[in-house]
């Protein structure tokens, strides 16, 4: 087997180093190759001090016009059996790749999740949202949906696929709910992986919060002008889905009085997140389209 790991970065010369050294010091056995793509001067110029000290790690000149395009650009280009995904702001933990790698000797896997897990503090409103929703709130579903062998969308920090299972996909709706799909529709089973862990840090201020919040939620309204083999994309994510699943959920997450009023503030400003995703969507035609985004409180 021959493993191909694809970065993708934007503006992250300060991150970059560190995510691919996660994966270079897992002592991988089989036969790989770590890709790593950016479109900036600075992010470019660390990836290839890399190139020159590790045969494995290799550099893709991104365009520069959006994490779809870079990611349908790299389907044609990597040789590995199973493709793993990752981000260049974020690191993985030390037993991921054996963990995704085990899950593959079952033939019938076709795409796997890792398991998000913030590591921004507790002691403030968005470090508890962060911890809230990761854990409370995806970890539980896909740990959940996977035991059912049901379909649900994987996190774009860390995920797998078998290489062939997806040549292109629309640029404009998210990589995490269309390619878990498409490996479902081609007859693989769906694996959530909660040992194979990702680190992430989120937004440290409200603004940049919502618009995140924003971007990936008019992301997901995208999906209803999008099918796949003639059927809709199933929508994992809106309002009354969070509102329905999450419910009793969020409110035993908190450990004390201050928490279980941040989980109140985080209702209102969830409804406001959809909300304006769907003015923007729908009222004003402002959708979402392929593009890079910096969030500069999580670099």
């Amino acid at each position: 087997m021959k493993l191909s790991i694809v970065i993708t970065a934007f503006k992250e010369p300060k991150t970059i180093g560190k995510a691919i050294e996660a994966f270079l010091k897992q002592h991988i056995k089989v036969d790989y190759e770590i890709i790593a793509a950016a479109p900036d001067e600075e992010t470019s110029a660390v990836i290839k001090k890399y190139c020159k000290k590790f045969k494995e790690v290799k550099y893709f000149k991104d365009p520069g016009q959006g994490k779809m395009l870079a990611l349908n650009m790299l389907f044609k280009l990597v040789k590995g059996d199973v493709i793993v995904f990752t981000d260049g702001d974020v690191f993985v933990s030390n037993n991921s790749i054996h963990e995704i790698l085990k899950a593959f000797e079952d033939e019938k896997v076709g795409c796997i999740c890792g398991r998000v897990v913030s590591i921004d503090s507790r002691n403030n409103m968005l470090g508890y949202w962060s911890h809230l929703l990761t854990d409370a709130g995806a970890h539980q579903e896909r740990l959940k949906r996977s035991n059912r062998c049901q379909y649900f969308t994987v996190s774009g920090y860390l995920f797998a696929i078998r290489n062939g299972i997806v040549k292109e996909f629309d640029r404009n709706i998210p990589e995490d709910a269309v390619i878990p799909f498409m490996a479902v529709k081609k007859g693989y089973k769906l694996v959530y992986l909660p040992k194979a862990e990702v680190y992430v840090k989120y937004p440290g201020n409200i603004k940049e919060w919502i618009s995140q919040k924003k971007r990936i939620a008019k992301a997901y309204e995208n999906m209803k002008d999008v099918k796949v083999d003639g059927e809709e994309i199933p929508k994992m994510k809106s309002f009354m889905k969070e509102a329905l699943i999450g419910i009793t959920r969020i409110f035993s997450y908190p450990r004390n009085l201050k928490e279980f009023f941040w989980t109140l503030w985080l209702i209102p400003t969830r409804l406001y997140v959809w909300m304006m995703s769907y003015y923007e969507t729908y009222i004003i035609k402002k959708k979402h389209t392929d593009a890079w985004k910096r969030v500069e409180s999580t670099k």
